[in-house]
Protein backbone atom coordinates (compact mmCIF):
# COMPACT_ATOMS: atom_id res chain seq x y z
CA UNK A 1 0.00 0.00 0.00
CA UNK A 2 1.08 3.56 -1.22
CA UNK A 3 2.17 6.26 1.65
CA UNK A 4 -0.83 8.73 -0.08
CA UNK A 5 -3.75 6.02 0.92
CA UNK A 6 -2.08 4.57 4.23
CA UNK A 7 -4.81 4.73 7.05
CA UNK A 8 -5.50 3.22 10.75
CA UNK A 9 -8.70 1.46 11.48
CA UNK A 10 -8.22 2.02 15.03
CA UNK A 11 -7.27 5.41 14.50
CA UNK A 12 -10.41 6.07 12.36
CA UNK A 13 -12.35 4.72 15.33
CA UNK A 14 -10.85 6.66 17.46
CA UNK A 15 -11.87 9.75 15.56
CA UNK A 16 -15.18 9.19 15.37
CA UNK A 17 -15.45 8.66 19.20
CA UNK A 18 -13.74 11.94 20.12
CA UNK A 19 -16.31 13.92 16.71
CA UNK A 20 -19.45 12.09 17.48
CA UNK A 21 -20.21 13.44 14.00
CA UNK A 22 -23.93 14.34 13.66
CA UNK A 23 -25.04 13.31 10.20
CA UNK A 24 -28.52 14.29 8.31
CA UNK A 25 -28.63 11.61 6.15
CA UNK A 26 -31.57 11.96 3.00
CA UNK A 27 -32.34 8.70 2.51
CA UNK A 28 -34.85 5.59 1.36
CA UNK A 29 -37.78 4.75 2.68
CA UNK A 30 -36.70 1.09 2.57
CA UNK A 31 -33.43 1.38 4.93
CA UNK A 32 -33.98 4.24 6.74
CA UNK A 33 -34.39 2.45 10.41
CA UNK A 34 -30.71 0.69 9.48
CA UNK A 35 -29.11 3.37 8.58
CA UNK A 36 -29.74 5.56 11.14
CA UNK A 37 -28.59 2.57 13.37
CA UNK A 38 -25.30 1.92 11.59
CA UNK A 39 -24.56 5.62 11.77
CA UNK A 40 -25.44 5.78 15.54
CA UNK A 41 -23.34 2.27 16.28
CA UNK A 42 -20.23 3.69 14.96
CA UNK A 43 -20.34 6.94 17.25
CA UNK A 44 -22.02 9.30 14.93
CA UNK A 45 -25.43 10.94 15.69
CA UNK A 46 -27.82 10.25 12.80
CA UNK A 47 -30.58 12.71 11.87
CA UNK A 48 -33.01 11.96 9.03
CA UNK A 49 -34.23 15.83 8.16
CA UNK A 50 -35.24 15.85 4.61
CA UNK A 51 -37.60 18.29 4.58
CA UNK A 52 -37.17 21.47 2.59
CA UNK A 53 -38.45 23.83 4.92
CA UNK A 54 -35.76 22.79 7.02
CA UNK A 55 -33.12 20.70 5.62
CA UNK A 56 -30.52 23.61 4.78
CA UNK A 57 -30.47 24.83 8.48
CA UNK A 58 -30.03 21.17 9.39
CA UNK A 59 -27.14 20.45 6.97
CA UNK A 60 -25.85 23.86 8.69
CA UNK A 61 -25.36 22.43 12.10
CA UNK A 62 -24.07 18.54 10.63
CA UNK A 63 -20.83 16.79 10.40
CA UNK A 64 -21.88 14.79 7.08
CA UNK A 65 -24.68 14.46 4.61
CA UNK A 66 -25.92 11.58 3.35
CA UNK A 67 -27.78 11.82 -0.10
CA UNK A 68 -29.32 8.42 -1.54
CA UNK A 69 -31.42 8.12 -3.89
CA UNK A 70 -33.26 4.60 -3.66
CA UNK A 71 -36.51 5.79 -3.77
CA UNK A 72 -36.13 9.02 -5.76
CA UNK A 73 -39.15 11.55 -6.45
CA UNK A 74 -38.95 15.16 -7.57
CA UNK A 75 -39.59 16.15 -3.79
CA UNK A 76 -36.36 14.14 -2.98
CA UNK A 77 -34.54 15.07 -5.89
CA UNK A 78 -35.04 18.86 -4.89
CA UNK A 79 -34.78 17.94 -0.85
CA UNK A 80 -31.38 16.38 -1.97
CA UNK A 81 -30.25 19.64 -4.11
CA UNK A 82 -31.08 21.63 -1.07
CA UNK A 83 -29.18 19.67 1.36
CA UNK A 84 -25.93 19.35 -1.32
CA UNK A 85 -25.95 22.92 -1.39
CA UNK A 86 -25.78 23.83 2.08
CA UNK A 87 -23.26 21.34 2.73
CA UNK A 88 -20.61 22.89 0.32
CA UNK A 89 -21.86 26.28 1.68
CA UNK A 90 -20.61 25.07 5.37
CA UNK A 91 -17.86 22.32 4.15
CA UNK A 92 -19.48 19.79 5.58
CA UNK A 93 -18.79 16.54 3.57
CA UNK A 94 -21.36 15.19 1.10
CA UNK A 95 -21.56 11.31 -0.01
CA UNK A 96 -23.46 10.53 -2.88
CA UNK A 97 -25.27 7.01 -3.12
CA UNK A 98 -27.07 6.96 -6.49
CA UNK A 99 -28.91 4.05 -6.01
CA UNK A 100 -30.18 2.56 -9.04
CA UNK A 101 -28.65 4.67 -11.93
CA UNK A 102 -28.72 3.07 -15.05
CA UNK A 103 -31.90 1.57 -14.17
CA UNK A 104 -34.33 3.93 -15.88
CA UNK A 105 -33.37 7.39 -17.19
CA UNK A 106 -35.07 9.14 -14.44
CA UNK A 107 -32.65 8.10 -12.26
CA UNK A 108 -29.67 8.55 -14.29
CA UNK A 109 -30.35 12.37 -14.36
CA UNK A 110 -31.01 12.77 -10.75
CA UNK A 111 -27.65 11.32 -10.22
CA UNK A 112 -25.96 13.39 -12.92
CA UNK A 113 -27.73 16.30 -11.20
CA UNK A 114 -26.06 15.60 -7.66
CA UNK A 115 -23.01 14.62 -9.11
CA UNK A 116 -22.53 17.43 -11.36
CA UNK A 117 -23.96 20.45 -9.49
CA UNK A 118 -22.27 19.40 -6.17
CA UNK A 119 -19.37 19.03 -4.56
CA UNK A 120 -19.12 15.71 -3.94
CA UNK A 121 -17.00 14.27 -1.26
CA UNK A 122 -17.62 10.35 -1.56
CA UNK A 123 -19.21 8.44 -4.27
CA UNK A 124 -20.57 4.72 -3.03
CA UNK A 125 -22.36 2.52 -5.05
CA UNK A 126 -22.32 -1.31 -6.39
CA UNK A 127 -20.14 -2.01 -9.12
CA UNK A 128 -23.00 -1.36 -11.79
CA UNK A 129 -23.98 1.92 -10.90
CA UNK A 130 -20.17 3.11 -11.08
CA UNK A 131 -19.80 1.61 -13.78
CA UNK A 132 -23.35 3.67 -14.63
CA UNK A 133 -22.05 6.99 -13.45
CA UNK A 134 -18.82 6.65 -15.58
CA UNK A 135 -20.58 6.70 -18.64
CA UNK A 136 -20.11 3.05 -19.69
CA UNK A 137 -22.32 0.23 -20.58
CA UNK A 138 -23.80 -1.17 -17.29
CA UNK A 139 -26.36 -4.18 -16.54
CA UNK A 140 -29.02 -2.41 -13.60
CA UNK A 141 -31.72 -4.66 -12.88
CA UNK A 142 -33.90 -2.82 -10.25
CA UNK A 143 -31.27 -1.47 -7.77
CA UNK A 144 -28.76 -4.32 -8.09
CA UNK A 145 -25.79 -5.09 -10.01
CA UNK A 146 -26.12 -7.90 -12.51
CA UNK A 147 -23.55 -8.78 -15.04
CA UNK A 148 -19.13 -9.04 -14.72
CA UNK A 149 -17.14 -6.25 -14.10
CA UNK A 150 -13.61 -7.26 -14.45
CA UNK A 151 -12.56 -3.97 -15.23
CA UNK A 152 -14.21 -2.18 -12.08
CA UNK A 153 -10.91 -0.83 -10.64
CA UNK A 154 -10.21 1.41 -14.40
CA UNK A 155 -13.94 2.06 -14.19
CA UNK A 156 -13.94 3.79 -10.70
CA UNK A 157 -11.10 5.48 -11.61
CA UNK A 158 -12.90 7.32 -14.51
CA UNK A 159 -15.92 8.02 -12.29
CA UNK A 160 -13.78 9.27 -9.91
CA UNK A 161 -12.19 12.09 -12.68
CA UNK A 162 -15.71 12.42 -13.63
CA UNK A 163 -17.20 12.87 -10.07
CA UNK A 164 -14.07 14.77 -8.83
CA UNK A 165 -14.70 12.86 -5.71
CA UNK A 166 -13.60 9.41 -4.05
CA UNK A 167 -15.08 6.34 -5.23
CA UNK A 168 -16.36 3.72 -3.52
CA UNK A 169 -17.37 0.30 -5.66
CA UNK A 170 -18.76 -2.23 -3.50
CA UNK A 171 -19.02 -6.05 -4.37
CA UNK A 172 -17.51 -9.31 -4.00
CA UNK A 173 -14.22 -7.32 -4.78
CA UNK A 174 -14.69 -3.58 -3.01
CA UNK A 175 -12.67 -1.00 -4.85
CA UNK A 176 -11.65 2.62 -3.42
CA UNK A 177 -10.45 5.02 -6.24
CA UNK A 178 -9.54 8.76 -6.49
CA UNK A 179 -8.32 9.98 -10.05
CA UNK A 180 -5.49 8.89 -10.07
CA UNK A 181 -5.31 5.27 -8.88
CA UNK A 182 -7.70 2.45 -7.15
CA UNK A 183 -7.00 -0.01 -4.26
CA UNK A 184 -8.99 -3.25 -3.50
CA UNK A 185 -10.02 -4.02 -0.34
CA UNK A 186 -10.19 -8.03 0.36
CA UNK A 187 -12.88 -7.70 3.29
CA UNK A 188 -16.22 -8.76 4.03
CA UNK A 189 -18.40 -12.15 3.80
CA UNK A 190 -21.17 -12.88 1.36
CA UNK A 191 -23.92 -12.71 4.37
CA UNK A 192 -23.33 -9.03 3.97
CA UNK A 193 -25.05 -10.00 -0.03
CA UNK A 194 -28.15 -11.65 1.75
CA UNK A 195 -29.44 -8.67 3.51
CA UNK A 196 -31.48 -5.64 2.04
CA UNK A 197 -29.60 -2.22 3.07
CA UNK A 198 -26.00 -3.34 3.42
CA UNK A 199 -25.14 -0.91 0.49
CA UNK A 200 -26.81 1.97 1.85
CA UNK A 201 -25.42 1.38 5.30
CA UNK A 202 -22.46 1.51 3.53
CA UNK A 203 -23.04 4.93 2.54
CA UNK A 204 -23.81 6.00 5.92
CA UNK A 205 -20.63 4.45 7.18
CA UNK A 206 -18.42 6.73 4.69
CA UNK A 207 -20.28 9.77 5.96
CA UNK A 208 -19.38 8.79 9.55
CA UNK A 209 -15.92 8.30 8.60
CA UNK A 210 -15.14 11.36 5.63
CA UNK A 211 -16.94 13.79 8.97
CA UNK A 212 -14.38 12.30 10.78
CA UNK A 213 -11.11 12.38 9.07
CA UNK A 214 -10.19 15.15 6.79
CA UNK A 215 -8.82 12.93 3.66
CA UNK A 216 -11.41 11.56 1.40
CA UNK A 217 -9.81 8.40 0.46
CA UNK A 218 -8.12 7.57 3.97
CA UNK A 219 -11.70 8.06 5.15
CA UNK A 220 -13.20 6.15 2.63
CA UNK A 221 -10.29 3.29 2.77
CA UNK A 222 -10.89 3.01 6.31
CA UNK A 223 -14.68 3.31 6.37
CA UNK A 224 -14.85 0.32 3.60
CA UNK A 225 -12.56 -2.02 5.64
CA UNK A 226 -14.16 -0.95 8.95
CA UNK A 227 -17.47 -2.11 7.63
CA UNK A 228 -16.25 -5.19 5.51
CA UNK A 229 -14.18 -6.38 8.82
CA UNK A 230 -17.34 -6.07 10.97
CA UNK A 231 -19.71 -8.07 8.37
CA UNK A 232 -16.71 -10.61 8.97
CA UNK A 233 -16.99 -10.91 12.46
CA UNK A 234 -20.73 -11.36 12.54
CA UNK A 235 -20.34 -14.12 10.07
CA UNK A 236 -17.60 -16.03 12.09
CA UNK A 237 -20.48 -15.57 15.20
CA UNK A 238 -18.38 -13.45 17.22
CA UNK A 239 -21.79 -11.46 18.05
CA UNK A 240 -23.71 -14.86 18.13
CA UNK A 241 -25.15 -17.63 16.22
CA UNK A 242 -27.42 -16.66 13.52
CA UNK A 243 -30.07 -19.17 11.55
CA UNK A 244 -30.28 -16.41 8.22
CA UNK A 245 -30.22 -13.38 6.65
CA UNK A 246 -32.40 -11.43 9.73
CA UNK A 247 -30.90 -12.79 12.63
CA UNK A 248 -27.52 -12.44 10.30
CA UNK A 249 -28.48 -8.45 10.19
CA UNK A 250 -28.73 -7.68 13.78
CA UNK A 251 -25.27 -9.55 14.88
CA UNK A 252 -23.76 -7.26 11.89
CA UNK A 253 -25.15 -4.62 13.67
CA UNK A 254 -24.17 -5.49 17.07
CA UNK A 255 -20.52 -6.31 15.36
CA UNK A 256 -20.61 -2.39 14.26
CA UNK A 257 -21.35 -1.40 17.90
CA UNK A 258 -18.39 -3.85 18.79
CA UNK A 259 -15.81 -2.89 16.13
CA UNK A 260 -16.44 1.38 18.04
CA UNK A 261 -15.35 -0.03 21.19
CA UNK A 262 -12.72 -2.77 20.16
CA UNK A 263 -9.63 -0.96 18.82
CA UNK A 264 -7.68 -4.41 17.73
CA UNK A 265 -8.13 -4.03 14.20
CA UNK A 266 -4.97 -3.39 11.33
CA UNK A 267 -6.49 -4.55 7.84
CA UNK A 268 -3.50 -2.94 6.06
CA UNK A 269 -2.30 -6.30 4.59
CA UNK A 270 -5.52 -6.78 2.94
CA UNK A 271 -5.54 -3.36 0.75
CA UNK A 272 -3.65 -3.66 -2.21
CA UNK A 273 -3.69 -0.88 -5.09
CA UNK A 274 -5.14 -2.20 -8.12
CA UNK A 275 -3.21 -2.91 -11.51
CA UNK A 276 -5.63 -1.41 -14.21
Amino acid sequence: MTDGSRFDVAEALSAVEADAPLINALTNEVTVNDVANVTLHWGGLPVMSDDTREVADMVAIADGCLLNMGTVSERGETAMLTAGRAANDEDVPVVVDPVGVGATPTRSAVADRLVTELDVTVVNGNHAEITALAGEDAEVRGVESVGEYADIAETAIACARRTEAVVVASGERDVVADAERAYEVEVGDPMMGTVVGTGCMLGATLAVFAAAIADPLRAALAGTAAYGLAGERAAAGEYGEYEGPASYKIAFLDSVAGMADDAEFDPSDRVREATT
